[in-house]
């Protein structure tokens, strides 16, 4: 499955717009390539994110196979409270991986 690399802040303040920043480690096989014996290669990529702050949705976004490998995405959330904020992508197979950070607000 996919390795994610997360670049957010550990604590913010009330109120303050802060950066989430996701680097999901996966190769993202578009299915229009062939193999060197000119047999397609499956499809295979990421094709649903969603972030969770709090239990509510912050942040969802849907792939096509003209993503890149490796996709990087950057987005913004308000600091309401401290919580978990959750990630959890989807990937053509239908296996769902996640990964959960802790924002402390002050």
């Amino acid at each position: 499955m996919a390795r994610p690399l997360i670049n957010a802040p550990k604590s913010v303040r009330r109120g303050e717009v802060f950066d989430i920043r996701i680097l999901i480690a996966h190769p993202m096989e578009s299915g229009q390539r062939r193999d060197d014996v000119g047999k397609p290669i499956p499809r295979e990529i990421i094709n649903r994110f969603v972030c969770t702050y709090g239990g509510e949705e912050v942040f969802r976004a849907e792939f096509f196979p003209a993503i890149a490998a490796n996709p990087f995405l950057t987005f913004s959330v308000s600091a309401v409270e401290s919580g978990v904020i959750v990630m959890t992508w989807t990937d053509d197979l239908g296996a769902s991986q996640f990964e959960s950070i802790e924002i402390t607000v002050t």
